[in-house]
């Protein structure tokens, strides 16, 4: 499945890219200065919403980027102790920003330092969520946009709109955790057991992607 994506993903950036403008990665063209409004699609599927606002001034993008209400239910993770443990994450809160060049008009390389605040939940034998634990991860890493503006050279409000295919690789730095591990009692088991600091991306991985949707106003 996360192959499928991640070929659908490069095949629609790949494709709006090849619309938008078909110079060099360094293209000396005319760079728009704009501000943008986007909101990511993946947080939708996770129950939840981000809201992200850029800055873009000649060869300058800056962001910031707060996500909200992510639920991650044991049934979606991935093989491993988290799976097994019973385990499933709520995300209150996801906060950043970050700092790039443009390469061109609609391609961007940005630095992100990002936090992740995660509360691990299970289930107890009597069916009831109890929460396990709670922590905070510090990522660091990069994120490669396009920001594709598909109707720019029309003269009406649909020239604002923005289609923002993105990967990004935020690795995880740091967590609040000792040692990056939270011991708890579990109840299935009725032993301790040990739950590694979660990575943000796909599959507990540091890499995603996403695709971001919203409007620009060029000044």
């Amino acid at each position: 499945m996360y192959k499928e994506w991640i070929f659908a993903v490069v095949l629609l950036w790949t494709s709006l890219a090849h619309a938008q403008t078909s110079t060099s990665i360094f293209s000396n063209d005319r760079l728009d200065n704009y501000a943008s409004v986007v909101t990511g699609i993946g947080q939708l599927t996770q129950g939840g919403f981000n809201i992200e606002a850029n800055l873009f001034y000649k060869r300058l993008v800056v962001d910031y980027s707060h996500g909200m209400f992510l639920n991650l239910a044991n049934a979606d993770l991935e093989q491993g102790a988290d799976l097994e443990q019973g385990l499933s994450f709520r995300l209150p809160w996801t906060t950043g920003f970050g700092v790039g060049f443009r390469f061109t008009d609609w391609l961007n390389l940005r630095a992100e330092p990002k936090w992740h605040r995660f509360e691990a939940y299970q289930t107890t034998p009597e069916g009831i969520q109890e929460q396990v634990g709670a922590y905070t991860t510090f990522t660091m890493g990069l994120g490669l946009y396009a920001n594709i503006r598909p109707f720019k050279k029309m003269n009406n409000f649909l020239k604002g709109i923005t289609i923002v295919p993105n990967v990004r690789w935020w690795p995880r730095v740091s967590s609040t955790l000792e040692n990056d591990q939270l011991s708890y009692h579990n109840a299935q088991t009725e032993s301790t057991a040990t739950h590694e600091a979660r990575q943000i991306g796909l599959g507990n991985t540091p890499f995603f992607f996403n695709i971001s949707v919203g409007y620009s106003i060029t000044f």
